[in-house]
C-alpha cells in the first residue's frame, strides 16, 4: 500500500490530519506520470520519422491504385460504390463498441441524403438517422472548419432524447464526471481493473481547444494521413464526451482521410478494418496511453491497417462492378419496376433466400404478381430455380 511507503508526519505537513486528505494526496500520488496526458510534454508527440514515412509511401501507393480502379466505374456506379462504403463505414464503427444497427435504415438514410435510389422505403430510427447525420457531415464537408459547437451537435446528434437505451447521458456537451473520473474499465463489479483514466472534466476544455486548432491548422506541415491518425489518438486520450467518443474519434479520422485526398467520395472503410483486429485496436491504444507521448507504435499500427482497409475495398469494387456488367447486359432487356427494383436488391444487400413470399412483401403485391414476375426473369435467363416445394429460391444468374 502507497500509504506504507510515505511517511504519515510528512504528509500530515501537506494535508492536514484528515484521513480524506491524506487518501485524496495518495491518489494522486498513485496516478502521477501514469498516463500519457500527464506527460509534461503532451501534446507534444513524437515519433520516428523513417519508420512512418516509408509505412506513408506505402499508403500513398495504394490509394493511387484504388483511384485508378475507381475511376473507371463511371458515375452511377462510382455513387453506388460510395453508398456501400458509407454504409459498411458506419455499420463496423458501431460494431466496435458492441453496437448493432440495421443496415437497411443505414443505407436507406444515406441513400435519401445523397439522392441515391435504395430500391424501398425503409421506417429509419432516429438514432440511424443522427449517427448517418453525423458521419455524412464528416465526410461530405471534410473541408469546413472544425468547431466546439460541431461538435457537439455530431454527439448530440447519436442521442435522440438525451439516452443511450435506458441511461440519461449528458449530451451536447462536455462531461462533468459527476459520477466519478472517466475511466476505462473491465471485470465485475468489485473486481474492477482501470485501463485507462481521461484527463480531469475541469481541462477539457482547454484540451479540446488545443486538438481544434490543430484541426483546422492548415499550415501545419504534418500529412494529412500522419494528422488523422494522431488526430484519432488524441481525442480518444482527452475523451470529451460521457459517450460516443469512440465512433466521433473514427468520424474525425474519415474526415481527415477524405481532406486529404480533398474528396468527400470514400471508397474503404478503416471503421470496417479496425472491426475484423478490434482487439489489437484496444491493446495498441491502451498501450499508446501511458506516460510515453512517442506514438511511433500507434502511428505504425494506424498505417498498417489503413493499407489493408484500402486493400480490401477490391471486395466492394467488385460487387459494384459485377452490377454493373449485369445491368451492360441486360440494358436491353424488358423488365417491368418490380423486377428492377428486386434485382437492384439481390445486387447490393439482400440477406437470405428469395421467394415469391419475399418478393410480394417486398413489392407489396399479390402472390400471383411475384410468381409472374419471378417466370419472366426465369424465362430471360436471369434467374434460376433451386429447391423443391416450401424450400423453393431463387438465384441470380450473374
Amino acid at each position: 500500500m502507497i500509504f506504507a511507503e510515505i511517511n504519515v508526519a510528512y504528509l500530515r505537513i501537506f494535508c492536514g490530519d484528515t484521513l480524506e486528505n491524506l487518501r485524496t494526496f495518495c491518489y494522486n500520488i498513485h496516478r502521477m506520470k501514469k498516463y500519457i496526458w500527464q506527460n509534461k510534454n503532451f501534446p507534444d508527440f513524437t515519433y520516428d520519422k523513417e519508420t512512418i514515412l516509408k509505412l506513408l509511401t506505402q499508403v500513398k501507393l495504394q490509394e493511387g491504385l484504388l483511384l485508378g480502379k475507381i475511376e473507371g466505374l463511371g458515375f452511377e456506379h462510382n455513387r453506388r460504390a460510395l453508398l456501400s462504403t458509407l454504409t459498411e463505414d458506419i455499420v463496423k464503427s458501431n460494431e466496435i463498441e458492441g453496437l448493432s444497427l440495421d443496415i437497411n435504415q443505414v443505407r436507406s438514410s444515406i441513400g435519401r441524403r445523397l439522392g441515391i435510389d435504395t430500391a424501398g422505403d425503409v421506417t429509419i430510427e432516429r438514432n440511424v438517422e443522427g449517427i448517418v447525420e453525423m458521419m455524412l457531415d464528416a465526410t461530405q464537408n471534410f473541408d469546413r472548419e472544425m468547431s466546439e459547437e460541431r461538435l457537439f451537435g455530431w454527439q448530440a446528434a447519436m442521442f435522440p432524447g438525451g439516452y443511450n437505451g435506458l441511461y440519461k447521458i449528458k449530451t451536447g456537451a462536455y462531461r462533468d464526471d459527476a459520477n466519478g473520473p472517466m475511466q476505462v474499465v473491465s471485470g465485475a463489479i468489485g473486481h474492477e481493473k482501470v485501463h485507462y483514466e481521461a484527463p480531469p472534466a475541469d481541462t477539457i476544455t482547454k484540451e479540446m481547444n488545443r486538438l481544434i486548432e490543430y484541426i483546422n491548422n492548415d499550415t501545419e506541415d504534418t500529412d494529412l494521413i500522419i494528422k488523422a491518425a494522431i488526430v484519432h489518438l488524441w481525442f480518444v486520450i482527452i475523451h470529451p464526451f460521457e459517450d460516443g467518443n469512440g465512433r466521433i474519434a473514427r468520424a474525425l479520422t474519415d474526415m481527415l482521410l477524405a481532406r486529404s485526398e480533398n474528396s468527400s467520395n470514400r471508397f474503404y472503410s478503416m471503421s470496417a478494418q479496425i472491426k475484423k483486429v478490434r482487439n489489437s485496436y484496444y491493446e495498441i491504444l491502451q498501450l499508446t496511453q501511458k506516460d510515453s507521448v512517442d506514438i511511433t507504435c500507434w502511428l505504425k499500427w494506424f498505417l498498417e491497417n489503413l493499407i489493408l482497409a484500402i486493400k480490401n475495398s477490391d471486395i466492394l469494387l467488385k460487387s459494384v462492378l459485377a452490377r454493373a456488367e449485369f445491368w451492360k447486359k441486360h440494358a436491353l432487356t424488358p423488365l417491368n419496376e418490380r423486377q428492377i427494383k428486386i434485382l437492384n436488391k439481390i445486387l447490393e444487400d439482400f440477406e437470405g433466400k428469395l421467394t415469391t413470399t419475399k418478393w410480394a412483401k417486398m413489392c407489396n403485391c399479390s402472390q400471383d404478381t411475384a410468381t409472374r414476375d419471378i417466370t419472366d426473369l426465369i424465362n430471360k435467363g436471369i434467374l434460376s430455380k433451386h429447391g423443391e416445394a416450401r424450400a423453393t429460391h431463387y438465384l441470380i444468374n450473374i
